[in-house]
């Protein structure tokens, strides 16, 4: 039996997507202003290095390039560039490993560039690699390719109907979303008590009034539970929902196979999670705020 599954994104077009299994709306919430990201190359498990790009929050249509750089002693070549055109997305490039320093560099020509933090490149997708100075002297690593969490369900919980798991599983899942986000290019997700008590809020409330659903039946919605939370300056933020998974394995695997959960946990923007979970005869309700200041 298929479950139920939620996301609710609030930046622009990317929130409208959907799939059979899955609940999508646009947030009536100000759009984050127009941006463009670069997320760090990487070496895939297929020994490529991997850079990423995207563009959010955007209301015009636009030719969106990302090239990967190699940081060498005077002018830095570009090894490999993509790019797409439309409103808000992203856009990958990929190229044969040779070690060395690289960075990506982003730009939509619409005034908006980007630029990742630069990175020692081994081309070895197991090793770790050494972080490297940018051109303008900050560091930072790489991330580490990651193994996919299991999709092998496991037995259901024994928790009494109106309990609540806890919050292992609630961590576990911000471990797992970390994971995916790793393999995609994202740095991780801080766990924020204000997302997480906006998020166990809402899971405590569907559970006990039995309903699935984004907007609360007081008729709040997500942009007004996480502000509620204290989450502050709220420049993005989203939110994805599903009922019925019995593990945090499970419903990873259900968000990661649903475009619209997808782009949310793999969006870079973000940078702080809050996870609720909670019991009821009904099964498990999971809800993820994301958010970033």
């Amino acid at each position: 039996m298929r479950r139920p599954l939620g996301a609710l994104l609030c930046l622009g077009s990317l929130a409208a997507l959907s799939t059979p299994i899955a609940t999508a709306h646009a947030a009536a919430a100000p759009q984050a202003e127009c941006r463009v990201y670069a997320a760090k190359p990487y070496v895939t498990p297929a020994g490529r290095i991997q850079a990423s790009a995207a563009r959010l929050g955007c209301d015009d249509t636009a030719l969106v390039r990302v090239r990967i750089k190699r940081a060498v002693p005077g002018n830095d070549p570009i090894v490999k560039s993509a790019s797409r055109k439309g409103t808000n997305g992203r856009v990958t490039v990929k190229l044969r490993c040779a070690p060395g320093v690289y960075y990506a560099v982003v730009t939509d020509y619409r005034g908006n560039i980007g630029r990742s933090k630069a990175v020692r490149l081994n081309c070895s997708p197991t090793g770790t690699p050494t972080p490297t100075p940018t051109p303008t002297g900050s560091t930072s690593p790489t991330p580490k390719p990651t193994p996919s969490a299991s999709t092998s369900p496991s037995t259901p919980p024994t928790t009494p109907p109106g309990s609540n798991p806890g919050s292992s599983q609630s961590e576990e899942v911000v471990r797992l979303t970390n994971v995916e986000r790793q393999k995609n290019g994202c740095g991780p997700l801080v766990s924020d008590p204000q997302l997480r008590s906006a998020a166990q809020g809402h899971s405590d409330d569907m559970a006990a009034k039995n309903y699935f659903s984004h907007t609360s039946q007081d008729g709040r919605d997500m942009t007004a539970r996480i502000r509620a939370s204290g989450f502050s300056p709220m420049r993005a933020w989203a939110e994805n929902i599903a009922r019925g998974q019995r593990t945090p394995a499970e419903v990873v695997t259900g968000w990661m196979n649903s475009p619209g959960h997808r782009a949310n946990i793999v969006n870079c923007a973000y940078t702080h999670l809050g996870v609720g979970v909670a019991n009821s005869p009904q099964g498990i309700y999971w809800t993820q705020n994301f958010a970033r200041h």
